[in-house]
């Protein structure tokens, strides 16, 4: 028989999202979108007609927001040892003996038109979480890298530049737009070992921004199918649920 409609008098209020947590996600959020709309800019530069000024202010443009994001991403890290019961390692990591059997019994919940409600993360978005969580760490870490190369910005900069720096030329003048810095041979040297770098990046930005668009529909699809007032959780810090959840 089709449950009736939840009442008002079955709707109940959790405090889930601690402040910390709210600051890291929506900090994340628009240090990411920043990234990608200047990432796509740089990989058309050409047909954008960017002067060679331009591309260097971009990149350092883009270089500050990972280094907004990098360090934001820190916090969230060392906040999952202290903060509560929800944001914590073992609540937003697919692992654990029991965690297959809940996502099995989430699926086939969600299947069956009755879905299981979490106050914290379901299964399925600790499976996403996971997988976002490695792609930022891959992104910043060749994005340091690559930083470095570019503009010869901490934290490898100094070693980058220390590499292709002209004969007397000391590593801190050494400037991607003034040529007789540069000892041309070190720098093509220092451009092969970045060869594969730029690549990995290049191709962890497109699974990233694949992965966001999937997380962006699977919050849609999970407000419309469960409710929990998921999206304004995120400003409020609470869910309002109309069954009991299953990590209560």
């Amino acid at each position: 028989m089709p449950q009736p409609p939840a009442s008002a008098e079955r709707l109940h209020a959790y405090d889930v999202w601690d402040a910390p947590t709210r600051w890291f996600h929506w900090i994340n959020a628009l240090a990411v979108l920043g990234l990608i709309i200047i990432g796509v800019i740089l990989l058309n530069d050409d047909a954008l007609g960017l002067s060679a000024n331009g591309k260097i202010l971009l990149k350092e443009i883009h270089v500050v927001l990972g280094y907004v994001m990098g360090l934001n991403l820190i916090w969230r890290f060392v906040w999952a040892f202290f903060g509560n019961r929800y944001t914590r390692w073992s609540a937003i990591l697919p692992y654990g003996s029991s965690f297959w059997g809940k996502l099995r019994a989430y699926g086939s919940a969600f299947l069956s038109g009755e879905p299981q409600e979490y106050v914290g993360h379901n299964p399925a978005a600790r499976l996403a979480i996971a997988v976002l969580l490695l792609l930022l760490v891959l992104q910043a870490v060749t994005g340091a890298v690559l930083a470095g190369t570019d503009l010869f910005w901490p934290p490898f900069g100094r070693w980058f530049a220390s590499w292709v720096a002209a004969a007397g030329i000391d590593p801190a003048m050494v400037s991607p737009l003034a040529a007789e810095t540069l000892d041309q041979t070190a720098y093509k040297a220092m451009r092969a070992f970045r060869s594969p770098i730029v690549t990995i990046h290049l191709y962890a930005f497109y699974v990233l921004a694949g992965v966001i668009l999937l997380h962006l529909i699977a919050v849609i699809v999970t407000e419309i199918h469960e409710g929990g007032s998921i999206t304004s959780a995120m400003f409020t810090g609470r869910k309002i649920l109309n069954r009991p959840p299953q990590d209560v």
